[in-house]
């Protein structure tokens, strides 16, 4: 039985649907667009999984890589994972047009799993700031500090919110369902409070660390310049490695902001106006977000040579030739 979705006042008509009466239809014969456009889905689908595999693989397996920063890295490369797993998939046999006009489980399983994935990777961020900025501005506390027992409480934390947040955006949705609309004013509310617990306030957390961070880093330079040459040797290297480290995550928290902030302003807009969005708008938008998943690998192989030197082991299939776990990693 086709899929139908109920018109609702547009002549936008997705290439993956036909119009067949009073409903959009899922075509069972796809169109040229449609083709070309699951195949796009497709490939970044593939892209985000083998990416964050590696990413995944690398510091599960690499000795070197076992640090409190590279443990929120992989948990945040599993967020990433899933969303090449179940978000692109899902999207693709059931384009975000369909669930612009229905409202069933499908469909709220689906926004719960995106969001879920979502406020995951943005909690992921805002811990690593907080792991970076004692990295940088506290360097004689961050051993004692951050220790994995106190990453692996972030990592939880992170996750237990998330889906907490999730579960709370679809209670309220049902909510409205089943008042019939009369309660608006209450779910306007749990909405937008919902927006600025997961994005913005973390959104705010993160660029004021980051700022700190950069202020502290170049006041650290000053004093390098002004040490004696034997110690500047010495303190440089390890400021100059935090330094890269520091820059690097904050380009994939850059990245990241790019790729999601045009999405929740769409959505801070819609809870405040619940004029339709264009559908071209609502799925270029969603698709730009999720997107984000496949980015993070690039960075991390461009940025980082000792996940570079890892990618080439995995990848060559060295690791099943001979024991490359305490291999040292330039």
């Amino acid at each position: 039985m086709a899929s139908e979705v109920v018109v609702n006042g547009t002549d936008v008509i997705h290439p993956c649907y036909e119009f067949h009466h009073l409903y959009y239809v899922l075509s069972k014969t796809h169109s040229l667009q449609c083709v070309l456009l699951n195949i796009f889905l497709s490939l970044l689908s593939i892209i985000i999984i083998c990416g964050n595999l590696l990413i995944i693989i690398s510091v599960v397996y690499f000795k070197q890589l076992h640090t409190p920063t590279n443990y929120l890295i992989l948990s945040l490369a599993a967020a990433d994972l899933l969303v090449g797993v179940s978000g692109f998939p899902l999207g693709i046999e059931f384009s975000v047009t369909y669930c612009v006009y229905r409202q069933e489980v499908f469909c709220k399983v689906r926004s719960s799993i995106d969001i879920t994935l979502s406020i995951s990777s943005i909690l992921h961020l805002c811990c690593i700031s907080i792991d970076r900025y004692y990295a940088v501005c506290k360097p004689l506390m961050y051993r004692t500090t951050i220790t994995a027992h106190v990453v692996g409480v972030m990592i939880l934390m992170s996750w237990c919110l998330s889906v907490l947040v999730a579960i709370g955006f679809l209670v309220s949705q049902l909510n409205y369902i089943k008042c019939g609309g009369k309660c608006y004013s209450d779910v306007l509310i749990a909405s937008v409070l919902g927006l600025i617990c997961s994005f913005y306030l973390p959104m705010s957390i993160m660029i004021c660390i980051y700022v700190k961070i950069f202020l502290v880093a170049q006041k650290q330079a000053r004093s390098i310049e002004n040490a004696n040459h034997q110690s500047r040797t010495s303190r440089a290297t390890v400021s100059k490695t935090e330094r890269k480290a520091t820059k690097t995550l904050s380009i994939v928290m850059g990245v990241f902001l790019i790729c999601w902030i045009p999405f929740f302003l769409y959505s801070s807009i819609y809870v405040g106006n619940q004029q339709l969005i264009p559908i071209e708008v609502v799925e270029g938008l969603t698709w730009l977000a999720l997107t984000n998943s496949m980015l993070n690998p690039f960075i991390y192989a461009f940025f980082y040579s000792w996940f570079q030197s890892a990618f080439k082991i995995i990848i060559t299939g060295k690791i099943f030739q001979s024991d490359f776990s305490s291999t040292n990693l330039h």
